[in-house]
C-alpha cells in the first residue's frame, strides 16, 4: 500500500513498467524514462517503433543489447540526475544511447560520459532509432513480434498520457524548455482522438492529456477543422475534450494556462454525460504581481481568483491542482505572504511547490537578489504547512460522502485507488482495506469516505 504525495513533485511522471519477457535471439533494448510524463509518452513511442522492427524490451540491464536513457534537462537536479542515470547504465551495460531534454546539450553529456554511443535531443525519435539500428541491428520475425494496438506503454494498463501538442510559446524566465522542445506545434485533432479511441479499445479507463501548455492546443494550426466521425471538430482545447470525453473513459486535464477560453470547458466538467473531470492543472506559479513579472508571467492573480470563483460556481465539484516556486530572485518576505495569502483565498485542492534552481540557459539566472538557500527553505516550509492544512480541512469535509473511484493497484493490505479529484502519482489516494477482494485494477467502483489524512483518503464499497 502507497501513499501520495511521495515528495510533492508533480515534474516527474510514473516508474516505468516494463514487461514480457523477449523470444529467444530477439534484439533487446531496455529503457530508462526520466522527467515528466511528457518524456513517458517519447519513451513510449520510441518503443513502440523498436517493437514494430523486432525489437524486445528489456526490463533490466543485463537483459538488453543496449539502453536508451531519456533524459530531464528541467532544474539542474534534474540533469543531476540525468547524468547518474547516464553512469549507471554504462556501468551495468556498457551501451548508451542519450537522448530526451538533456540531449540537447551533447557536450555538456559527453564531458561527463565520453563512451556513450549517440546522444539525440528530445522528440527526435527518426535518429534515435539510426542510433539503435547501428549499436543492435533489427531482426524480426513477422510471425512472432506482434504489435498490441495501444503500442508499448510504460503505465499501467488502464490509465495512459495522451500527448496534443510539443513545445511552448511561452517565455518564462525561470524555464529553458522552449529552447529544448522548441515552439507550439500541436497535432491534428483527428490523430489525436484516434490514438485516445484505440487505447481505450484496449482497454485504458482514464486518458490523462498532456503538452507544455493545453489551452493552447491549436493556436499554432488557427484552430483547423478535421473530419471526425462525419463532423467537422477543430483543433481547439474545447473541441477537443468534448470529443475525448465521448469516448467512454475518464479525461484528466494537465497543464492549462487559465486563458479566458478555458471558462468554455468549466460546463463540460459539470455534464454528468461527458468524461471530462472536474479537475484542472492550471501552474500559477506565484501570486505577487512583481514576481509574476520578474518570472515574465501574465500578472493577474486578482483575475484568476475571480475566475477561480467563476468555475466553482458552474462546478461546484471541480478540484485545482497548481505548481509555485518560491524563493525566485528578488522574492521579498512582503511578496511571500502576499502568496500565502492568496492561497488563503484561493483554497486550492492540490498543490505542489518548487524551491527556486538556478538552470543553465535560463534568464533568471542574471536577476538580482537571489534568495538565500536557507530561507528558499524556511519559505518552502511555510508554504507546504498552509498548503498542507488546506488539504486535510478539504478531505475532512468528504468523510461521509460517495464517490467513484478508479482501481490502481491490489496488495495483501488494500486496494490503492484514486478519485475523479486524484492525478496518478502527484495527487493522494483513497485506500479499500476492507471487502477489497476481487477488484483489479482498472475497475472503477463506488465507495463511501470514512476518513481522511492530509492527502489520502479510506472508504468502504457501496457498489461496483
Amino acid at each position: 500500500m502507497t501513499s501520495n504525495p511521495p515528495n510533492l513533485r508533480p515534474d516527474l511522471a510514473p516508474k516505468a513498467r516494463l514487461g514480457d519477457r523477449p523470444r529467444a535471439g530477439q534484439p533487446n533494448i531496455g529503457m530508462v524514462s526520466l522527467g515528466c510524463p511528457k518524456a513517458l509518452v517519447d519513451s513510449e513511442r520510441i518503443l513502440t517503433r523498436l517493437r514494430a522492427e523486432g525489437y524486445g524490451v528489456s526490463p533490466d540491464y543485463q537483459g538488453a543489447d543496449a539502453v536508451i536513457v531519456n533524459t530531464c534537462g528541467f532544474l539542474d537536479s534534474a540533469k543531476a540526475e540525468s547524468l547518474e542515470a547516464i553512469g549507471e547504465a554504462l556501468r551495468e551495460n556498457g551501451k548508451v544511447i542519450v537522448t530526451g531534454c538533456l540531449g540537447a546539450e551533447p557536450d555538456y553529456i559527453r564531458e561527463h560520459h565520453p563512451r556513450i554511443l549517440a546522444v539525440t535531443g528530445p522528440h527526435q525519435y527518426e535518429q534515435v532509432l539510426d542510433a539503435v539500428h547501428a549499436a543492435v541491428p533489427p531482426d524480426p520475425d513477422p510471425f512472432v513480434d506482434l504489435l498490441p494496438a495501444a503500442g508499448v506503454k510504460l503505465t499501467p494498463r488502464h490509465f495512459s498520457y495522451v500527448k496534443i501538442s510539443e513545445g511552448c510559446n511561452h517565455k518564462c524566465r525561470f524555464c529553458i524548455i522552449p529552447d529544448m522542445r522548441g515552439r507550439l506545434q500541436s497535432r491534428p485533432a483527428h490523430a489525436v482522438l484516434r490514438e485516445a479511441e484505440k487505447l481505450v479499445e484496449a482497454g485504458v479507463r482514464e486518458l490523462l492529456v498532456i503538452s507544455q501548455d493545453t489551452s493552447a492546443y491549436g493556436l499554432d494550426r488557427k484552430y483547423d477543422s478535421n473530419l471526425w466521425k462525419n463532423r467537422e471538430v477543430r483543433s481547439h482545447i474545447t473541441d477537443l475534450s468534448r470529443e475525448l470525453g465521448q469516448l467512454g473513459a475518464w479525461v484528466r486535464l494537465h497543464y492549462v494556462y487559465p486563458y479566458p477560453h478555458v471558462r468554455e470547458l468549466i460546463p463540460l466538467m459539470a455534464d454528468p454525460d461527458n468524461g471530462l473531470l472536474p479537475y484542472l492543472d492550471i501552474p500559477f506559479q506565484h501570486a505577487h504581481p512583481d514576481t509574476l513579472k520578474r518570472m515574465a508571467r501574465p500578472a493577474a492573480a486578482a483575475r484568476t481568483l475571480d475566475e477561480i470563483a467563476a468555475w466553482r460556481a458552474i462546478c461546484p465539484d471541480i478540484t485545482l491542482r497548481s505548481t509555485f516556486i518560491v524563493g525566485y530572485p528578488g522574492e521579498t518576505e512582503a511578496e511571500f505572504q502576499t502568496l500565502l495569502d492568496w492561497m488563503d483565498e484561493a483554497q486550492l485542492d492540490r498543490v505542489g511547490c518548487f524551491q527556486y534552481e538556478n538552470v543553465a540557459g535560463a534568464r533568471s539566472n542574471e536577476l538580482p537578489d537571489h534568495v538565500p538557500d536557507e530561507i528558499k527553505q524556511e519559505r518552502w516550509d511555510r508554504f507546504m504547512e498552509k498548503a498542507q492544512a488546506i488539504s486535510a480541512a478539504k478531505l475532512a469535509a468528504k468523510v461521509g460522502t460517495t464517490c467513484e473511484v478508479i482501481v490502481d493497484e491490489v496488495d495483501g493490505e488494500a486496494a490503492t485507488c484514486r478519485t475523479k479529484s486524484d492525478a496518478p502519482e502527484i495527487d493522494g489516494n483513497l485506500f479499500i482495506d476492507e471487502g477489497f477482494e476481487g477488484l483489479a485494477a482498472g475497475d472503477i467502483v463506488t465507495v463511501e469516505v470514512d476518513e481522511a489524512g492530509e492527502y489520502d483518503l479510506w472508504g468502504r464499497i457501496l457498489k461496483r
